[in-house]
């Protein structure tokens, strides 16, 4: 988890990892949520989905529902996709620990972002939550907009489902503290990285 997996949003990635990097600035660890560990939490609706598009299906061909068909197979169709579509924004999703700030890229339907957060404006205690499957939310800042996909309801900010957060923790403290350094596998992708732009 720790390099941008080939897949087919991976040079979009590239190019705004390179872009970025501030100068001097040095990759400490990346990874990627873990989409199948995401993808599972919202397995529910697929529970409630699947029986919702067979019931309507059947409401349907007997002539029980006539112009609330539509709506009632969108929605169901809608509760099944969301799975999905939430893995599809994991792959598309980069997160970056620098020597400076925590980083979160994403070039998701189109739209290229950067979120970073400095390590002064992180909170003094790192949170995990686990989500079962080896993953867990990282929150590293507090008081942030509910909006984004990267908080929860409370304004808790970080990494979602990033597996083996305790180890990533660990490593976002030692950058903190400036006890980590980066690695020379670390130091070859940024590189690559801003080579590949």
């Amino acid at each position: 988890m720790d390099e941008i997996r080939a897949t087919p949003f991976s040079a979009g990635l590239r190019r705004l990892l390179a872009e970025a990097l501030q100068d001097g600035e040095h990759v400490v660890w990346q990874g990627r949520p873990d989409g199948v560990a995401r993808m599972m939490m919202w397995r529910f609706l697929w529970w409630i989905g699947f029986p919702w598009l067979l019931l309507t299906v059947v409401a349907v061909r007997n002539d029980w529902i006539d112009q609330a068909a539509h709506p009632l197979a969108m929605l169901g169709v809608a509760m099944v996709a969301a799975p999905l579509v939430l893995l599809l924004q994991d792959l598309q999703t980069l997160y970056l620990i620098t020597d400076r700030r925590a980083l979160i890229l994403r070039t998701a339907w189109g739209r290229r972002t950067v979120s970073q957060t400095p390590f002064e404006a992180m909170d003094a205690v790192l949170e995990i939550l686990d989500i079962g499957r080896g993953a867990g939310h990282l929150n590293f800042a507090s008081g942030r907009s509910t909006r984004s996909p990267y908080t929860d309801y409370t304004g808790r900010y970080g990494f979602r489902c990033v597996r083996d957060a305790p180890r990533v923790r660990d490593i976002l403290e030692g950058a903190r503290t400036g006890k980590m350094q980066h690695t020379r596998k670390t130091a070859a992708l940024t590189v690559a990285a801003a080579r590949n732009c």
